[in-house]
């Protein structure tokens, strides 16, 4: 008998990255592939592009009684539609509604996937809650994947689950990267380049440094920010923000217009798909986040042969190798400025061994025959 999948996120926009292919593959072995998601106009075309049912239920990332207790209800109604076998939860708080789902319907098979630390940079009250949010999810699940080898150490010192209940798929990720088909520098089209460098107004003597991501402090866009203004020599040099601001954490109003009204400052905003081309656009690939889970973007960008820079903090310590890769910085403007100049003046990084690195640790096709292993 076929065994019914079901996905809870919060947005749309972690299901590419997240998930992505994965649908394809499962499908492909006899899986029925199902996603409870918070409304998005993007959800339809690409439910039917992967091949998944799904309904949609506000998964909001605030704790709101009234909202959280719907949401849950119409799990456990979707559960029961779809005679579901195993529940897998993404974020704190889309992990912890489809635990409490999935332990409600007694799902069989609830995973739990612990995407970073949320509470990491909060303090007091708020760092007691979003620690007792994580243990919540963790006691309601069967396992709970760690997304990198330091969020598990963490999650094991700080008590958030036993330890024989957690665990990491290959060498980390949720889904690891598609190296073949996705980013991969042989698949990318010249003339489509072409035509968005030309769009964003980039030149053939530009360079660009770039990031992906949500705009917000924790991602270190502040000190990005005021590393562009003390690079050397930087006259032809242009940043390219690809990503959205949010309310949540949200940077200074200073720090936003900056970016809206700077002439060598690329936004581009929401981007839905696509994003290989992006990376193609940029020199060199930084990271100067405060905490991550394991950071997507880094292994996209090393995917793609570019130079990355990042922090030493949880996730992002276990994505580059230091020295050959990339290069890890404090979370200083002066420093991300001095790494910066020592890749682009100094050509101290080869972005080719990146992406041989990727391949070798993960390629999107290791870490899945791992995910099968909890589906059996």
């Amino acid at each position: 008998m076929n065994k019914n999948i079901l996905h809870v996120v919060n947005i749309y926009f972690v299901l590419p990255y997240f998930i992505g292919d994965q649908f394809k593959y499962f499908k492909e072995k006899g899986y029925n592939m199902n996603v409870v998601c918070s409304p998005s106009e993007y959800l339809s075309d690409y439910a039917q592009k992967q091949g998944f049912e799904y309904i949609e239920s506000p998964v909001n990332r605030n704790i709101s009684i009234s909202q959280d207790f719907v949401s849950i209800r119409n799990i456990c109604k979707f559960v029961k539609k779809q005679k579901i076998d195993i529940v897998v939860g993404h974020t704190p708080k889309g992990g912890l509604l489809a635990m409490i789902a999935g332990w409600l319907m007694r799902v069989p098979i609830r995973i739990y996937v612990r995407h970073g630390l949320v509470y990491e940079t909060s303090k007091g009250l708020k760092r007691f809650i979003l620690m007792s949010v994580d243990r919540l999810a963790s006691f309601c699940s069967t396992k709970v994947v760690c997304v990198s080898p330091s969020v598990l150490r963490k999650s094991i010192e700080d008590h958030l689950a036993p330890a024989k209940k957690q665990m990491i798929w290959h060498k980390g990720t949720c889904n690891g990267i598609d190296t073949l088909n996705h980013f991969n520098p042989a698949v990318i089209v010249p003339a489509r380049l072409a035509d968005l460098k030309a769009r964003y107004g980039i030149g053939e003597e530009d360079f660009v440094i770039g990031y992906s991501g949500r705009l917000v402090r924790d991602k270190g866009i502040i000190e990005l920010v005021r590393a562009f203004d003390k690079l050397q020599l930087a006259d032809n040099c242009k940043l390219l923000l690809v990503g959205m601001f949010e309310k949540r954490d949200a940077l200074p109003e200073d720090i936003q217009e900056r970016i809206l009204n700077d002439s060598r400052i690329i936004y581009t905003g929401f981007i839905n798909g696509g994003m290989e081309y992006f990376y193609s656009m940029m020199d060199i690939y930084v990271l100067a986040s405060y905490r991550e889970g394991f950071p997507t973007g880094v292994l996209e960008a090393q995917a793609m042969e570019k130079p990355v820079i990042t922090t030493r903090v949880t996730g992002c310590c276990d994505s580059i190798i230091d020295g050959r890769t990339g290069f890890f910085v404090n979370n200083t403007a002066e420093d991300i400025a001095e790494k910066i100049d020592k890749i682009r003046l100094d050509k101290a990084i080869d972005g080719c061994e990146g992406r041989k690195w990727v391949i070798e640790n993960f390629d999107s096709r290791l870490v899945w025959k791992e995910i099968e292993k909890l589906y059996v």
